[in-house]
């Protein structure tokens, strides 16, 4: 798939993206996170709001948004209730007063927003749009305009570096696909992700990420009609040369599939294994 890469960014520094939005990387680099989590800083007709504060315990990033804001926060935005997006709210929270505005069925008893959006709200200048799939309270974010360009922030639903982990309970597959075409009938002209750089022309790497997604899922049902087998065993077929640190993440990806094809009669389970339907 067409993926990006970037130079490290700077730490703590207010990157400017496009005219009105800027971002901050935090510092918590991984597998899954890439080179961290993106905090952005949006001016909206409403004033500032910043969208996922980033993980918690990380003094230095809110010292970052609190230096490049002045404090002066209107909305805090979050996409979705994974920990390195929603962890640092409520720290933002208390050294700001601003309310926070989320899914209006958050996924995580830690977070209710005072602002709850649904499919299609409008909020600050942008229209929220329910993606759940990789996470179940997932929203992206529509701005009309920033110097011409259609903007999607789309967290992590479609990011411009990897694809996304769908991990059961809170990830759901049939959802992420449903979310995925969502996408592919828009017609925005760049993503702004949760980690990793900006996506423009994104739709061949949607539709890219929808094809590997139903190929996966032809394969582990090729599999599953040559016998019985657990989900380790699924994934150590199909992943045989993956990174070893990414395998877990993978076994929870062949999960959702597995749960999909159970949902659509395709798949049936006995304890621990996972066979055709007949």
């Amino acid at each position: 798939m067409p993926f990006l890469t970037e130079p490290e960014p700077e730490r703590g520094a207010n990157l400017p993206m496009l005219p009105g939005v800027s971002r901050i990387v935090a510092d918590n680099p991984g597998p899954m996170t890439y080179f961290g989590t993106n905090t952005y800083l949006i001016d909206t007709p409403v004033g500032l709001v910043v969208l996922d504060p980033g993980p918690e315990d990380h003094p230095d990033h809110m010292d970052a948004i609190l230096r490049h804001t002045g404090g002066h926060i209107a909305f805090i935005l979050v996409s979705h209730t994974h920990h390195d997006h929603v962890g640092a709210v409520p720290a933002l929270q208390v050294a700001t007063g601003a309310p926070t505005v989320g899914f209006r069925r958050s996924a995580v008893a830690t977070f209710d927003p005072d602002i709850k959006l649904d499919h299609g709200a409008t909020f600050a200048g942008m229209t929220a749009l329910h993606t759940p799939g990789h996470a179940s309270d997932h929203l992206c974010f529509a701005l009309p305009a920033a110097n011409g360009d259609k903007v999607l922030f789309s967290a992590d639903h479609v990011m411009s570096w990897s694809t996304s982990i769908v991990s059961p309970p809170g990830g759901d597959m049939r959802d992420y696909f449903a979310s995925l075409r969502l996408l592919l009938d828009r017609d925005d002209d760049v993503y702004l992700p949760g980690h990793g750089p900006p996506l423009r022309d994104p739709r061949d790497l949607v539709r890219s990420m929808l094809t590997h997604r139903m190929l996966r899922e032809q394969a582990i049902a090729r599999k599953l009609a040559s016998g019985s087998f657990d989900t380790y065993t699924i994934m150590d077929a199909l992943y045989s040369q993956l990174n070893p640190r990414l395998r877990q993440a993978a076994e929870r990806n062949v999960l959702a599939h597995l749960l999909k094809l159970e949902a659509e009669g395709k798949a049936r389970r006995d304890g621990e294994t996972w066979a055709a339907t007949s």
